[in-house]
């Protein structure tokens, strides 16, 4: 399965708020590998991280997450509003992790810059 964070988070609370969190997170168990994608992209709120926390803490041992995010671990206060909340996501999150940090220009930042160049060349001939 591949939503988005945000989407996700979106679904866990309208399953929280009909008090079906838990039944939400054991249907997410049918996936030997859930991605969420841009985790760090918007900051979340305190109902947000909570199910947030909770799908992470549901999963650990349990099943695969994959994690993309703009920000490394020790800046995942931008991510959750309560630091030890923080501290006990990301202590979940690395215990078994294969962490992959990359750093590189991004790929559409790349492509733009190529286009423009490309249009250049073409506009001075």
């Amino acid at each position: 399965m591949h939503p988005s964070a945000t989407t996700l988070v979106q679904l866990l609370q309208a399953a929280q708020a009909n008090l079906q969190l838990q039944s939400a997170l054991l249907k997410l168990d049918k996936y030997d590998l859930l991605i969420l994608d841009d985790l760090s992209y918007v900051k979340k709120s305190d109902a947000e991280t909570s199910v947030l926390f909770e799908l992470i803490a549901h999963r650990y041992e349990l099943k695969s997450l994959l994690i993309t995010a703009n920000h490394p671990f020790s800046a995942w206060d931008v991510i959750f509003t309560d630091s030890t909340m923080t501290v006990a996501a990301v202590d979940r999150l690395v215990h078994h992790a294969l962490i992959l940090e990359i750093q590189a220009e991004s790929c559409r930042q790349q492509s733009a810059q190529q286009r423009s160049l490309s249009d250049d060349k073409k506009r001075s001939k």
